[in-house]
């Protein structure tokens, strides 16, 4: 065979591999769209054959959330407000600590004691979160009740708390990555002027970064508004409208759970609900995904 010949057949064989690669990853890709607009559409259907039932003033307006009990109500702030104040609770410990946690191993921290920090803090990630809220039901409750007398065994401080401890290693990680991307070119002129370290990370490095901090803090709020087992365990299944965060309160992932358990009849009013809430929650991440890429591509900064 002639090395004209043998040249086509390995340039054949390597556009055919080319292609079929390319033919695998577009598959894979289309696979996880066709999944996420199935499950839109999931929640779409069921979500408005409750709202033939329900009107939707009544549950953007009612303060009471009980479609499980004989008098039924259909509101949906006791479960928003209870959602909202457990993410503002743990975005309160997550956010400061991680960005501390991020400038340190940014620029302070040296690599071999980066090396060793970053993944001992991203272990965190990993610890299920049904610990997370046995942790704060058992250790942190009792903890805190000799602070707080008055204190629930159910409550959503407790709850915050853990689940802003488990969101440190989500904005240390992601900031820190943003931190690590701003050019050196911008700390040594800083020091050119007689900067001090510390006014480099925070007046000079930080601000560099700040979409992607923002970004990270959004991203850990979008988790915070969607973590089910630490509400579950720890906050309560109490759906009451308040911002008290010593009392037990109802998040919407909790209800999602309560009514998943299989109790509530197939079809029913109760049903639907599920669908409803959890409609909800989907607009409320999705909207908060929406704005974190928002901020990334308004305040991006671009070096040569």
């Amino acid at each position: 065979m002639a090395v004209t010949d043998l040249q086509k057949q390995s340039s054949f064989l390597r556009n055919t591999r080319e292609k079929l690669i390319q033919v695998a990853l577009l598959l894979a890709a289309t696979v996880s769209i066709l999944t996420t607009i199935g499950i839109v559409f999931s929640l779409l259907f069921e979500t408005i054959a409750f709202f033939r039932e329900v009107s939707i003033i009544e549950f953007l307006t009612e303060t009471e959330w009980t479609p499980l009990f004989s008098v039924k109500k259909y509101g949906i702030w006791p479960l928003l407000s209870a959602t909202l104040l457990t993410s503002a609770i743990a975005l309160l410990v997550a956010v400061p600590l991680g960005l501390v946690a991020a400038i340190f191993l940014s620029e302070f921290a040296s690599d071999n004691v980066r090396r060793t920090i970053k993944p001992l803090l991203e272990i965190l990630a990993g610890i299920p979160t049904v610990v997370y809220g046995y942790f704060a039901l058992t250790t942190v409750t009792p903890f805190l009740k000799n602070f707080i007398p008055t204190l629930s065994i159910f409550n959503s401080l407790s709850a915050g708390i853990v689940m802003g401890v488990m969101l440190i290693p989500y904005v240390a990680s992601l900031s820190e990555d943003s931190l690590s991307a701003v050019p050196n070119s911008l700390r040594e002129a800083a020091y050119g002027l007689g900067s001090t370290r510390f006014e480099v990370a925070t007046r000079v490095v930080a601000p560099a970064a700040i979409s992607g901090i923002v970004a990270s803090i959004v991203l850990a709020f979008s988790r915070a508004v969607g973590e089910t087992m630490i509400v579950a365990i720890a906050a309560g299944q109490n759906p009451r409208f308040t911002f008290d965060p010593t009392v037990p309160v109802m998040t919407m992932t909790s209800y999602i759970v309560q009514v998943s358990l299989g109790d509530t009849p197939y079809g029913s009013l109760s049903y639907y609900t599920l669908y409803a809430v959890g409609f909800t929650l989907f607009l409320f991440t999705f909207i908060l995904n929406i704005f974190s890429y928002w901020m990334v591509r308004k305040f991006r900064e671009v070096y040569d």
